[in-house]
């Protein structure tokens, strides 16, 4: 399964890199995170793995981050490991203005097992909650807005 979603911030790239690249942040605007932990290298860097616990839908759901590129402020892409699930995610944040950026988040999963069914059945959800995501952050970064109320 592909998408691709987007999302247009009325801030300079170089602030919402900032804030996109600072991981003390992720509970501020990552809905149902409940743990981010480094497992090796420099989080955020090439290489890096960290693990992390989202809940979503009730239940926890448990994976594994790569950083697979960093190329910043232009784009910030990773692999995202659970149970029967392989997710790429490549951000790429775009100048519009000198005051709006653009992020655009194409993700690409493959599912093994028991959630292949769920891909299937639940296919219309993962762009959604791609967005939601995206629409979280864009709280937090204008307007600071923290998803934990």
């Amino acid at each position: 399964m592909q998408y691709t979603v987007q999302i247009d911030l009325e801030l300079p790239r170089s602030r919402v890199i900032e804030l996109f690249d600072d991981p003390d942040n992720l509970f501020k605007w990552l809905r149902g995170l409940q743990t981010f932990e480094p497992i090796s290298g420099k989080p955020g860097h090439v290489g890096a793995k960290s693990r992390f616990v989202i809940n979503s839908g009730g239940r926890a759901c448990e994976m594994v981050e790569t950083i697979t590129k960093r190329d910043l402020p232009e784009e910030f892409s990773g692999t995202y490991d659970a149970k029967g699930m392989h997710n790429l995610v490549i951000n790429r944040f775009t100048e519009i203005s000198p005051n709006k950026t653009r992020w655009v988040s194409e993700n690409v999963f493959e599912f093994s097992g028991f959630m292949k069914l769920m891909g299937l059945v639940f296919k219309g959800a993962f762009p959604k909650q791609s967005l939601k995501h995206m629409e979280d952050f864009k709280r937090f970064a204008e307007d600071g807005v923290d998803v934990r109320g």
